[in-house]
């Protein structure tokens, strides 16, 4: 199976880098594992709907050229799909059964995912209600797609 994970804005802090690597590392056996990071759009904190608007439209054009044609997009959405790990290993296992073996998962900046990435999603997934720093999310993420492979070999995993 292909993996691409791609996010809104450089990783700069040395622990969540060392998480990533790690979970690079073991994700090795399982997968194809591609990231890419795009630049993330400078703007002041306080923005107008229009600049809002307008930082994800720009983030957006930069995350859809990395999508390809043929991948199953999930984007990481609040308003989305709340699943378990195990509905996570259920999905990617039927995915790659229905000849769906390229899966691009996007996480957005700050300011969210831009309408027309959502548009592009084949499914959005939300990981909590709560809002967590998309770096931080980048590591969860690979964390649990790490986790549902080794659901769906049953190898042992935490609970």
């Amino acid at each position: 199976m292909n993996i691409h994970i791609i996010t809104v804005g450089k990783l700069k802090e040395k622990y969540l880098k060392q998480g990533i690597a790690e979970f690079e590392k073991r994700l090795q056996s399982y997968c194809k594992l591609k990231m890419d990071e795009v630049a993330d759009e400078q703007a002041p904190e306080q923005l107008s709907d229009k600049e809002l608007a307008q930082v994800k439209q720009k983030e957006g054009e930069r995350i859809l050229q990395k999508i390809k044609p043929i991948e199953y997009v999930i984007a990481l959405d609040i308003q989305g799909a709340s699943w378990s790990s195990e509905q996570l290993a259920k999905e990617m296992d039927k995915l790659a059964i229905s000849g769906k073996s390229s899966i691009a998962f996007v996480i957005g900046g700050s300011n969210g995912l831009s309408d027309e990435v959502l548009k592009r999603a084949n499914q959005k997934l939300s990981f909590s209600k709560m809002t967590f720093p998309h770096q931080l999310m980048k590591l969860i993420l690979l964390e649990q797609v790490y986790r549902a492979f080794r659901i769906q070999r049953g190898e042992p995993y935490h609970k």
